[in-house]
């Protein structure tokens, strides 16, 4: 599970997952304790996270939307881990 970006204690980390458990690309979101699974679109999966962090995975999401859809097919498919930009 490569990670792919950091922001604000916030982990984003991919799975090799085709046709896998939640069925559609999605990145996986660490916070402490907490975890959560979102799709890519911004359609949640699985999981919890604060508030205040949420706000800032869905800030994320919308702005690396094709930037995390092609890190997503590329692992899934070559194995190649492509490295996002946090927020700042």
């Amino acid at each position: 599970m490569p990670l792919i970006s950091q922001f604000y204690g916030i982990l984003v980390y991919v799975y090799k997952e085709l046709g896998g458990h939640h069925k559609e690309p999605h990145v996986h979101f660490k916070y402490n304790e907490y975890e959560l699974s979102m799709s890519i679109s911004g359609k949640l999966l699985d999981g919890y996270i604060p508030s205040k962090q949420m706000k800032l995975i869905e800030a994320w999401l919308a702005i690396h939307e094709d930037e995390i859809k092609a890190a997503w097919y590329s692992y899934n498919n070559d194995g190649e881990i492509i490295k996002i930009k946090g927020l700042e």
